[in-house]
């Protein structure tokens, strides 16, 4: 995986649409009203991240809120970190992490998805990943 250039946080706005997206180094991928967003110049596709999630290669982390889980439902290997909580998360020690997630903590070498409804928060989520040292 190819790492595309990395936007500092004060030239970080949020982005719509994939033209634009593109171009700024994002991608989001669309499927049944879920973004998955990620910094590398490779997109992902469902089948993909279902590969993915299989072989251990990622950790996909939902930043919805818990209700909206409670009402839309989970994905199946997803880690849900609500968007406020994920900067905390990624700073936690890896035993409070996997005490209050269930999973390991992942490292900053890990390949990281974030995934929401709109893609908006899952931007968000990857750039404060990004400003914390993760870089895949």
């Amino acid at each position: 995986m190819v790492l595309q250039r990395l936007l500092p946080w004060s030239t970080c706005r949020t982005i719509f649409g994939s033209a634009e997206a593109v171009l700024w180094g994002l991608k989001s991928i669309k499927r049944s009203c879920l973004n998955f967003c990620t910094a590398i110049c490779e997109g992902v596709t469902y089948k993909e991240l279902k590969n993915l999630l299989k072989s251990k290669k990622i950790m996909l982390i939902d930043v919805r809120e818990p209700w909206e889980i409670y009402e839309s439902g989970k994905i199946p290997g997803s880690v849900n970190i609500p968007l406020d909580d994920v900067g905390e998360a990624l700073q936690m020690n890896p035993k409070d992490f996997k005490e209050k997630y269930k999973e390991v903590k992942p490292s900053k070498s890990d390949s990281l998805v974030f995934s929401c409804l709109a893609g908006v928060r899952s931007k968000v989520a990857m750039v404060t990943a990004i400003s914390l040292g993760f870089n895949k």
